[in-house]
């Protein structure tokens, strides 16, 4: 049973794109194509701490760092730019850092698991890929770049998990070993890619290839100690698709969660990352949990009962079949910006954390 905990009035003065709530589930974020973000406590009075502007364009998403680093905030924006912002109160901040260094739109942002740092990624419609590093004893920033990533744009990025997934109990592991850095990106060549960095630059490791239209949102889940990795990817074609691995992570396998009656917009992993949050523009959101039998339940009827998704077969994707494999290109006309769209549909994101377990 799920129920309402929270309604809150932003104000803004448009249409809402994405919500993210801290690390704590304490102060929330909200950005929206009148080029604002605005800072809320999540648990008291609805108006806003703060009011951040410094974009010239629709904010579609938002970001929080690590608390370890501060209250830091990262913002994207269809005016190209990326807004790194911290605050030493809720209501007080200040712009962190600046990149403008991207030709079109940017659509999704990202911090890396702390234990890497203070690092951000960055999807844009210019096919490219943005890996931002900070120094934070200098306060100095470097940037990376994976030059077209996807064709026509990068829609959705999302860390691996820093800790490798060994078995939590296995008493023969005597020590977890770091994992080596990881994103997975979805764009609008119907594809879904895992980027592994090799000592100073990116390089593709992986391409999933399931989708048959634009992939809206990809996920990387939690790491809770068992000996495999799982991602959730959203798309246009109304699927959302649950691909698991081993812990090598050489081979995939790709199960459709659940065919939705319109696209689907964003996903979210519950912070124990065994709840999915999906919306999309059926103006629904939905919970699904996975079975003992690796079935996916729709969980938040409010009735208490729980349909069962349609599970189709599993198709392998081994890391030697993928590199044969060449991108799909997408027939459709692309738009000026294939980020976020003005559509009614997608003003409903989901927050990142603190989904209940």
């Amino acid at each position: 049973m799920v129920s309402l905990v929270q309604e809150i009035d932003t104000e803004h003065e448009d249409m809402v794109h994405h919500a993210a709530l801290d690390f704590y589930g304490l102060l929330l974020a909200t950005c929206s194509s009148d080029g604002s973000v605005r800072i809320f406590h999540s648990r008291k009075n609805n108006k806003a701490l703060a009011e951040l502007k410094g974009h010239q364009g629709p904010v579609w998403q938002v970001a929080w760092a690590h608390p370890k680093f501060g209250n830091i905030l990262a913002s994207c924006s269809y005016d190209r730019k990326v807004i790194v912002w911290k605050s030493t109160t809720p209501r007080d901040w200040t712009r962190l850092y600046e990149y403008s260094n991207h030709d079109s739109s940017v659509n999704s942002v990202d911090f890396a698991p702390s234990e890497y740092g203070l690092v951000l990624a960055c999807a844009s419609s210019d096919g490219s890929i943005s890996v931002l590093s900070c120094n934070t004893e200098y306060g100095v920033w470097d940037a990376k770049k994976i030059p077209n990533a996807h064709t026509i744009g990068v829609n959705a990025i999302s860390w691996c998990p820093a800790q490798a997934p060994d078995p939590a109990f296995d008493q023969r592991v005597t020590s977890r070993t770091s994992a080596v850095k990881r994103l997975v990106s979805g764009g609008c060549d119907n594809l879904v890619k895992i980027w592994r960095e090799d000592n100073d630059r990116w390089v593709e490791e992986q391409r999933l290839e399931a989708h048959s239209d634009w992939v809206r949102d990809v996920a990387w889940a939690p790491s809770i100690g068992l000996p495999r990795s799982q991602i959730a990817t959203a798309s246009q074609d109304r699927h959302v698709i649950v691909w698991s691995s081993n812990s090598d992570l050489t081979q995939w396998t790709s199960s459709v969660l659940h065919t939705f009656d319109d696209a689907v917009w964003s996903i979210s992993w519950s912070t124990t990352g065994n709840i999915l949050a999906v919306t999309g523009g059926d103006n629904n959101v939905t919970l699904w949990k996975e079975n003992t039998e690796g079935q996916w339940i729709r969980i938040n009827y409010e009735s208490g009962t729980a349909i069962q998704s349609k599970q189709p077969s599993l198709h392998p994707h081994s890391h030697s079949q993928q590199q044969q494999q060449a991108p799909q290109q997408h027939q459709h006309q692309a738009p000026s910006h294939p980020g976020p769209s003005s559509d009614s549909e997608h003003s409903s994101n989901l927050s990142n954390s603190q989904l209940s377990n």
